[in-house]
């Protein structure tokens, strides 16, 4: 490391960016692989380095850069992964002012253009190196035009150019690009590690930051060396002697663990008010209420792993107690709670980065968390209902489970709903005085039209069947109208006579006796009475849907439920006939003779 004293403060970021393959942390796999190839002389044309922010794939670039050029304190030495750092090659190539080693950042240059630079150049030897070497930084911010220029001369460079490529977004990089490269990913660091690392930059600064106060580093820090040693930095100067964790926290802006561990056991006990005075205390003490539902999301998100898979506790980053805590949470509570409170903190998330104010929609979040904490699983609310006694009014020796032969409420519903509709009564009675009729043809009223086609009359015996042919023809507005405004009188095959509701369109009888003659080649007289209609099909299919929400609410079942959940409502009844006759119809139909491609004639 040089001194820097003349130069003034360096963060410590770049102060211990690694020099050499031996100061890189948690890459081992990469740094094995390279030093097989350096020791072999398999060094590739061209490397691409992938990976999140701050993992050293920059720091990487120029320590391979380093490596190819080196040349001993000698001036003898050879290729190597051991440079030495200290000849003019590789102090100039960590300064960043070698000739030969030519750093582009491509989120700034993304042209045809200054890739044509670069492919001018490579026909040139290094001035002073033993390569010379293009770090391309965020290559995938280059331009389609651009990717394509360099295929050929990242494919087959002069033996003295290498490329080194860095992204963190390796999807954006074409893979005609990706094919020509030896692609390595830098892992996020692990924990252990990077704890590690932290403790030895404390020491090498004289400073005092304790172990937690480490642990909340190296989480916010998400396995990013780079954010790792900034905070640590700017955790150094807040502490201004030995920080604790007490004062990185407030630093993050975090909620204490342990005191969000105590929101979570309030939440998941249903406490709902001390759950409020919990969070309204962290609020003033200085807690972003975005932050505290990020920390209760964490946390179920943890506990949940724990239970799955107990070594999860055994993370260095959690402090004893909070892990027995968190340990005595996996056994305590069901995985559908542990979810539940998942999906739902996941929507609060959305909610409170959006709400006007924050801490209101966060009040709101732990409200609902704590309403449905200590609801019933559904096993254990079939259980409850199936033990609870039946309600006042019914023989206490007959449960439903115990009803033996004779049938429920519920099931006498269910056999009425699906029992086709009864047909019109036919009356025999004629045409009142003030009866209007209307035939197909537009003849005068009260003339009497005679059957055209009575075989094709016959196909009709109800007034059912005439809904179904114009439900088949799919003219949905003479079906509404028809449904809602027809209060049926007489029908007779060819010959219907109803009472027009007060809604009912003035040319509905016309467009009805027009629209039935076009569709079954027989003419048919629809008359229009005054009095005597019965209810319209629409009316009648609602008294039916009453009659069956009221059958299901007498059910002791049911019942049972409304009394476990008062507000619950009945929105629809479904009975097995009708799921049977709805999934007949969404059947495919059946192939007959099946088409096989690989039979032969």
């Amino acid at each position: 490391m040089s001194d820097t004293s003349s130069q003034g403060y360096q963060v410590l970021a770049r102060k211990y960016r690694p020099e050499t393959f031996a100061d890189l942390v948690g890459q081992d796999a990469m740094v094995r692989t390279l030093k097989n190839a350096f020791d072999a002389d398999r060094i590739a044309q061209a490397f691409i380095m992938t990976g999140i922010r701050g993992t050293g794939k920059t720091t990487t670039a120029r320590i391979i850069a380093k490596g190819m050029n080196c040349i001993g304190l000698d001036g003898n030495g050879v290729a190597t992964t051991d440079p030495c750092g200290l000849c003019d090659n590789c102090t100039a190539i960590m300064q960043g002012r070698h000739v030969d080693v030519m750093e582009m950042d491509a989120a700034s240059r993304t042209g045809v253009d200054d890739i044509r630079e670069i492919i001018e150049s490579v026909h040139y030897r290094a001035a002073a190196a033993r390569y010379k070497i293009y770090i391309i930084d965020e290559v995938h911010m280059l331009s389609t035009n651009a990717f394509n220029a360099l295929l050929k001369t990242l494919e087959e460079p002069p033996e003295h150019v290498k490329f080194i490529f860095a992204t963190t977004e390796i999807r954006k990089v074409p893979v005609t690009v990706l094919s020509r490269c030896q692609r390595f990913d830098l892992r996020r660091i692990e924990p252990e590690v990077m704890i590690a690392l932290l403790q030895k930059i404390a020491a090498s600064e004289q400073a005092k930051i304790a172990e937690d106060a480490l642990a909340l580093i190296t989480r916010a820090a998400e396995g990013s060396a780079r954010d790792a040693t900034s905070l640590l930095d700017q955790s150094i100067s807040h502490g201004a002697g030995e920080t604790t964790a007490d004062q990185v926290r407030a630093m993050l802006g975090l909620a204490d663990r342990g005191r969000v561990m105590d929101l979570f056991d309030m939440i998941m006990r249903g406490n709902a008010s001390s759950a409020l005075d919990e969070l309204g205390a962290q609020y003033s003490d200085g807690a972003d209420p975005l932050a505290v539902l990020r920390d209760l999301a964490e946390i179920t998100h943890w506990i949940s792993v724990v239970k799955i898979t107990p070594n999860a506790a055994d993370d260095p980053t959690i402090s004893p107690d909070d892990r027995i805590r968190g340990q005595g949470f996996a056994q305590a509570l069901p995985m559908r709670a542990l979810t539940r409170a998942w999906q739902m903190l996941l929507k609060a998330l959305e909610e409170v980065a959006s709400a006007p104010n924050s801490m209101m929609a966060a009040e709101m979040a732990i409200i609902r968390l704590t309403h449905v904490a200590d609801l019933p699983t559904p096993d254990e609310l079939v259980k409850k209902l199936q033990d609870l006694p039946p309600p006042s009014g019914r023989s206490s020796g007959r449960s439903a489970s115990q009803m033996g032969g004779q049938s429920s409420p519920l099931s006498q519903t269910q056999a009425t709903a699906y029992m086709q509709s009864t047909p019109a009564k036919v009356s025999s009675g004629s045409n009142t005085s003030g009866s209007k009729t209307f035939g197909s043809n537009a003849l005068g009223a009260g003339t009497a039209l005679a059957l055209a086609d009575e075989q094709a009359l016959f196909l009709f015996p109800t007034f059912d069947h005439v809904v179904n042919i114009i439900r088949d023809h799919r003219d949905i507005r003479l079906l509404v109208d028809v449904e809602t405004c027809i209060q049926l009188v007489e029908y007779r095959p060819g010959r219907i006579e109803f009472e027009p509701t007060d809604t009912a369109p003035s040319d509905l009888a016309q467009r009805l006796g027009s629209k039935l003659q076009a569709w079954t080649g027989a003419r048919w007289t629809i008359s229009l009475v005054s009095t005597g209609g019965k209810p319209t099909i629409d009316a009648e299919r609602q008294i039916k849907e009453a009659s069956l929400k009221e059958a299901a609410a007498a059910h002791p079942i049911v019942q049972a439920v409304f009394s476990a959940f008062p507000n619950a409502k009945i929105s629809d009844v479904k009975t097995l006939e009708a799921m049977a006759a709805q999934a007949q119809v969404d059947a495919l139909p059946e192939v007959d003779d099946e088409w096989d491609p690989f039979e032969e004639d």
